[in-house]
């Protein structure tokens, strides 16, 4: 039978800044376990003026975690037992929640999908969240729609790379920032070590594909997961699925290679799941599947495609 387990976010369980192959798990589980995760978002420069929830583990890590590179906080990494290189560890995302009632955007000089025309910008601001009514209070008067999802989740890289930075997008996963993996969606990735060794974080509360002024809605959130090892998959890159999609990726920092690369796995889904030939999927791939730029500001950047399930039936 599955098991339930909370991993709480806390100095011992994050790690600030990398996915590093040699981290040591904060938590076991079996396939088939469900973990809720805490997770934080942002450094001490990004705090809100007093009368917002801080939660305050945030305050604990920013003064004893250590930031070994430039990136994210992530709460993991998660054992999950049975996983081995070769395999596909399952992500479902059952739920996502708000963790405090505030989020943060920020622009800085040079970043961005524009660093030119914003080289003079440097600009933070705090976003007050209404959890009731899932809206974003912006400065100007609009309440933005919310929707909740994690722009970091991943694996492990495999122990070849070493440490890497959160921020760029690989085949581990990482910094997908792909507004598609909310809850009822699932994340499949390529296991590069045993364990998988899964960790999460950068939570978006509202995004637009192409996160283009480099940061979202960035905010504290809680996830629900189950955890599902799909055994000599072969799976060499993260693809995604949500209740009505079909979705594989590509990152790089050409957006034509993002797209070929994307199309290409897209291909291959068609031909898994329905036995066409690779014509025919090529064709279908015109056809159906739209190409999305998923975001244009973390070195690689990155396309998803999308296929409605219904045309593979």
């Amino acid at each position: 039978m599955s098991r339930s387990h909370h991993l709480h976010a806390s100095v011992e369980t994050c790690h600030w800044g990398q996915f590093d192959p040699n981290l040591a798990p904060v938590l076991r589980v079996d396939s088939g376990d469900e973990v809720v995760i805490d997770a934080l978002s942002g450094g001490p420069d990004v705090l809100p003026p007093a009368g917002f929830y801080v939660p305050p583990e945030l305050h604990d890590v920013h003064a004893r975690s250590v930031r070994n590179l430039p990136g994210h906080i992530l709460t993991g990494p998660v054992h999950v037992k049975g996983a081995e290189p070769g395999d596909t560890l399952e992500v479902r995302i059952l739920d996502v929640q708000l963790r405090q009632d505030w989020g943060y955007n920020v622009i800085r000089p040079l970043a961005g999908t524009l660093p030119a025309d914003f080289d003079d910008t440097h600009r933070l601001l705090n976003i007050p969240l209404d959890r009731e009514r899932m809206t974003g209070r912006m400065p100007w008067g609009l309440d933005l729609p919310l929707h909740p999802f994690f722009g970091v989740m991943g694996v492990a890289p495999p122990a070849r790379w070493g440490r890497i930075s959160t921020i760029v997008p690989r085949a581990h996963g990482g910094n997908l920032d792909n507004k598609e993996l909310g809850p009822g969606s699932s994340l499949f990735l390529p296991v590069h070590l045993p364990g998988a060794l899964f960790s999460c974080g950068d939570g978006h509360a509202a995004q637009g594909d192409g996160e283009v002024c480099t940061t979202a809605i960035e905010t504290a959130l809680q996830g629900r997961f189950q955890f599902i090892v799909h055994k000599g998959t072969g799976l060499a890159y993260p693809r995604a699925e949500t209740p009505t999609h079909f979705i594989t990726m590509g990152m790089d920092p050409d957006l034509d290679q993002c797209l070929a690369m994307a199309l290409r796995d897209m291909i291959v889904l068609i031909g898994e799941k329905r036995g066409l030939s690779r014509a025919d999927a090529y064709t279908l791939c015109s056809l159906a599947v739209d190409f999305r730029i998923t975001q244009t500001v973390n070195v690689s950047r990155g396309v998803h495609a999308m296929l409605r399930k219904e045309l593979l039936k």
